[in-house]
């Protein structure tokens, strides 16, 4: 007889183990608004600087639909410039890793443009792509893109190169070999480039509503910090946060998906298969 695959994991077990990868960051998470309430409560910080989570709160829940107007927006360019930086920046990897002219062509570009702080690059955008949503979304992708490029190209060169001989001997075409041997190898690192470029992309939609938006985060940061509005200043800060965080999550859930056997997949399979 055969042997008997491991059992799937029960909702208890599923539960235990967002509980034991949970409760560090919550406990955490825990402290700080503690700290936060109570440097507050006390005064120890003018309330102009410093809200309480309570006012922060208010905030949130009244003007919930103005803020999510805003959220919404920010999340739309940052997801476009994300997918575009994806997109092209594992496209250029590819090019580098099996072109040596190319490599010597792009790369030095690549890292040039990486070098150009981007606040100074967004005015420039504005003026040739106008007040829209275009400028901030090419910004997005402009931060984000470095990442994935340079992680993409670490991943594609760092498959063996006995699995390399092994395909040529099997007669696999370039494709074959790229798409059987290469790109499995090189998820790993496409997956943590992604991570880090996706987080960035918050960024770049961010700086780029800085200069000429009339919605966004980026803009209701503007105006409040104007206005000296701390409570809705937080709120709006924690809202870019969530917009992070939940990408990130995405991102590493698709990672479990494409890579379960992983080493930094496996001590959650451990936990799934105790």
């Amino acid at each position: 007889m055969g042997r008997r695959p491991p059992a799937r994991p029960d909702a208890a077990a599923r539960l235990a183990r967002v509980a034991e990868a949970s409760w560090r960051p919550a406990l955490l998470l825990g402290v700080l608004l503690f700290v936060w309430w109570f440097v507050a409560w006390q005064e120890m910080v003018a309330s102009y600087l410093v809200p309480a989570p309570g006012d922060v709160l208010d905030v949130l829940v009244d003007q919930r639909s103005e803020l999510m107007g805003h959220t919404w927006v920010t999340t739309y360019e940052t997801l476009i410039g994300f997918v575009l930086a994806a997109g092209i920046g594992v496209g250029t990897a590819v090019l580098i890793v099996y072109s040596k002219t190319l490599e010597r062509a792009i790369y030095p570009v690549i890292l040039f443009a990486q070098v150009i702080p981007k606040i100074a690059i967004a005015p420039i955008l504005v003026v040739w792509f106008g007040f829209g949503m275009t400028p901030k979304i090419v910004l997005a992708v402009l931060i984000a893109f470095f990442p994935v490029v340079v992680s993409s190209v670490a991943g594609l060169r760092s498959i063996n190169p006995e699995l390399l001989e092994l395909s040529a001997t099997m007669g696999a075409s370039t494709w074959q070999t790229f798409v059987k041997f290469r790109l499995p190898g090189a998820l790993p690192h496409v997956m943590a480039g992604l991570k880090v470029a996706v987080t960035l992309a918050v960024v770049g939609a961010v700086v780029g509503e800085f200069v000429g938006a009339q919605e966004g985060l980026g803009y209701v940061l503007l105006a409040s910090s104007g206005n000296l509005d701390a409570p809705l200043l937080f709120a709006d800060l924690l809202l870019m946060s969530a917009i992070g965080i939940v990408l990130f999550v995405v991102i590493e859930f698709a990672e479990s998906l494409l890579i379960p056997w992983h080493a930094s997949r496996r001590d959650g399979m451990a936990l799934t298969t105790t």
